[in-house]
């Protein structure tokens, strides 16, 4: 142990927690007034999940909120980041309020804060309502406008109450999986589409955070996935495919919100000609003063050179690797990586660690109650640990939360895949903190010192 006892404490201030999100956890997504999502109609079209699962229950948070707020107060959890459904509010999207849908997230904050456990609320994680997916969704110009007036229903309902605000989950995801290769929701495949599904959900960020500026008094940000892109080899292809992928997954967004552009590699190597042209008033308007970037990491690339459309560019699967269940190699140092790269492009950003965590079996509830998962563990470690290096190199963290608190519906994958630190038993709805929620829960008494000593097997 080092000499100074504090000297590897994080800093002061520091806000350790845990993440979810509306669809994966809440269940009764039509419950009181609420309309259906894109993931509601989705999940209920035969092949599109793992199983045939869908969100119609999965952790049934809506109805187990209490308890759950009180089972993170038992870990000692700080804050609690969460996402909002955009559909229980405002059923069609625009116009008549659900007050039932809009009281559920009002006890949920009071309770939070009741029990010292700051919220983060983000307003979208990938639940368009579909009504407005009828109306063409992402596509349509006007969604900014839809999203604006969503957010300004609860910056006036909540704000001061939440004071950190979101405005979206991982648009790459968003785009990606809903419009490129139809993996997720709203399950498009098109080149074409691609493009202006981005840029309409940077449009509506925009618009989202300049509504913030005019109702909201505290500090509201942009939540990004970030895959650190190494080469698998030096040669000119492999190269050229990295830095396209580097673009097109990690510059593309936070350009866009940060530098008021999009990194040339979108139009001129990946999209062509399906990559229009935008009015500079799109840019100003996506380009917001934020008071904090958030930054999901889960993995790395090595990338080389394919023929894959439309990036030409893929991982090479790593022979010595640890992966997850998902199929991700376990890769801490890239995290370090892709904070310093952060800071140095866009500057020093307040920033916070989102969301970081993985999908390992696990098993069943031992009788003494415990869910024994060493790898879990052992990657909230290295990661934390990966965290610390950034610190020391000078980029300003804030705080991790872990993803995720619970079990739940990993989307496609249905209930397939638990990146919970508390198992969760969807037959009876059983919560067991497994042993890694034990031991972050120590990282958080102890603000981080613990994470240096030997894990316990």
């Amino acid at each position: 142990m080092a000499a100074n006892p504090n000297a590897r404490r994080f800093p002061e201030g520091f806000l350790w927690g845990a993440a979810t999100a509306a669809h994966q956890i809440e269940g009764s997504p039509m419950a009181d007034g609420a309309g259906p999502s894109i993931w509601t109609r989705f999940a209920h079209t035969p092949g599109m999940t793992v199983n045939g699962d869908t969100g119609d229950v999965a952790c049934d948070h809506y109805n187990r909120w209490k308890d759950d707020v009180a089972l993170m107060a038992s870990l000692g959890l700080k804050a609690y980041r969460f996402s909002t459904s955009w559909s229980r509010i405002l059923p069609d999207g625009t116009g008549r309020v659900n007050q039932k849908g809009l009281d559920f997230y009002s006890r949920l904050v009071d309770e939070l804060l009741d029990k010292g456990i700051e919220p983060l609320l983000t307003l979208y994680h990938w639940d368009l309502p579909a009504a407005l997916d009828d109306r063409g969704g992402w596509l349509n110009r006007d969604v900014a406008d839809w999203f604006a007036e969503y957010g300004s229903v609860l910056y006036r309902a909540l704000d001061g109450r939440v004071k950190k605000w979101v405005t979206l989950n991982e648009p790459w995801v968003v785009t990606d999986g809903g419009y490129l290769h139809g993996a997720l929701a709203p399950g498009h495949r098109s080149k074409y589409e691609t493009p202006i599904a981005t840029h309409n959900l940077m449009r509506a960020h925009g618009a989202a955070v300049k509504a913030y500026r005019e109702i909201g008094k505290h500090e509201i940000g942009l939540v990004v996935n970030i895959e650190p892109k190494y080469p698998n080899t030096q040669s000119p292809e492999d190269l050229a495919a990295t830095k396209r992928a580097h673009a097109y997954m990690n510059e593309q967004y936070l350009d866009a919100a940060l530098l008021g552009k999009y990194p040339p590699e979108l139009k001129n190597e990946i999209f062509g000609d399906a990559w229009p042209e935008w009015a500079d008033e799109d840019y100003a308007l996506i380009k917001q003063k934020l008071d904090f970037i958030g930054i999901n990491y889960y993995t790395r690339s090595v990338t080389q050179a394919t023929d894959s459309y439309p990036l030409k560019a893929g991982a090479v699967r790593q022979k010595l690797g640890t992966y997850t269940e998902t199929g991700w190699e376990v890769f801490p140092q890239g995290l370090t990586d892709l904070l310093v790269w952060a800071k140095d492009r866009y500057g020093n950003l307040p920033t916070y660690i989102t969301e970081n965590g993985a999908a390992f079996f696990d098993p069943a509830v031992a009788e003494e109650g415990r869910v024994r998962d060493p790898l879990r563990m052992g990657y909230l470690k290295k990661h934390l640990t990966a965290i610390r290096d950034a610190i020391d190199q000078g980029c300003d963290i804030r705080g991790y939360m872990v993803w995720s608190l619970l079990d739940n519906l990993e989307w496609s994958l249905g209930f397939s895949k638990r990146f919970g630190i508390v198992h969760v038993n969807y037959g009876t709805q059983e919560r067991t903190p497994k042993d890694s929620a034990r031991w972050y829960s120590k990282a958080i008494e102890t603000h981080g010192a613990s994470i240096d000593d030997p894990l316990p097997y």
